[in-house]
């Protein structure tokens, strides 16, 4: 057991038989009264956030959770399959876990997986990825950069909007938090 004093932001506690992940945590020692520790945690599984506060040296339960890199190789059925880039180990992780991540997936690409006792818990990704539009609508004359936006989807299946004078196969960049268009990538 651990106590209050080892809370650190990206900590994962387990709480009442689920993981939350630390975002932000702050010791407030007030002029009166004892001082205590104010925390903002994310369920690892749901992404439910919640605020939570303890008692200064109140006990606490860390788990240990492995962040590594792995290579996204293919899907398989309800699974995708990741190789471990140290080891080249082969995981088959759900597609629950894996959720909005396999929007912005290729295969071959470098992601993390976050490991609780060799169970997967959520992949990371990087903050943005370059994908090509496979389909789009044509642009038409006097369209401007300016002047709003069309549907596009990507080579992943993925629907996102676009400045209208995109054209099908240009590469662009997608922010994977949130699913905008960041940007046209020129080859």
């Amino acid at each position: 057991m651990a106590s209050t004093a080892d809370i650190k932001n990206g900590v994962v506690l387990s709480i009442d038989g689920q993981l939350w992940n630390v975002i932000e945590f702050q010791h407030v020692k007030p002029g009166k009264g004892g001082a205590f520790v104010r925390t903002k945690l994310k369920n690892v599984v749901s992404g439910k956030v919640v605020d939570r506060t303890y008692n200064a040296g109140a006990k606490i339960e860390i788990e240990n959770v492995d962040r590594r890199d792995f290579t996204y190789l293919y899907t398989d059925g309800d699974g995708f399959v990741f190789m471990d880039v140290e080891d080249y180990d082969q995981i088959t992780v759900s597609a629950a876990t894996v959720g909005d991540a396999k929007n912005f997936m290729l295969e071959n690409q470098q992601v993390q997986i976050a490991l609780n006792n060799s169970n997967p818990l959520y992949i990371e990704l990087p903050a943005s990825v370059v994908l090509e539009v496979t389909y789009t609508e044509p642009g038409l004359q006097g369209d401007r950069s300016s002047a709003g936006t069309k549907p596009a989807t990507l080579e992943t299946g993925y629907e996102i909007q676009v400045p209208l004078f995109l054209e099908t196969g240009t590469k662009v960049k997608v922010d994977t938090r949130t699913g905008g268009y960041l940007g046209r990538i020129n080859d």
